[in-house]
């Protein structure tokens, strides 16, 4: 079988083969991230699924939550929480 590795149909068909597992692979990794993405914002003290609803239609993605002024935030959830999300992603620094 070894002899046949070389042969332009055997590599014709282990391109297509290589091909046609790429995209179901790509999926389950976006979907993987995005279910990561969801769990951070579940971490995050006083943020449940119902939070998470009302946060990720508003601001799109987890990248614009984390860039999100508190005041932003608030305008969407209740301003304990938006400040408990704001620190979640920017907490203090200590003094120097």
């Amino acid at each position: 079988m070894s002899h046949l590795a070389g042969a332009p149909s055997f590599r014709l068909l282990s391109g297509e083969t290589d091909g046609s597992h790429r995209f179901p692979v790509g999926y389950q990794r976006r979907r993987r991230a995005m279910r990561d993405r969801d769990s951070e914002l579940l971490n995050i003290p006083g943020v449940g699924p119902q939070t998470r609803q009302r946060l990720l239609p508003q601001f799109g993605s987890l990248r614009a939550i984390h860039e999100a002024s508190a005041e932003s935030l608030a305008a969407v959830v209740p301003r304990k929480t938006a400040e408990a999300i704001r620190r979640h992603f920017h907490p203090p620094q200590p003094a120097a």
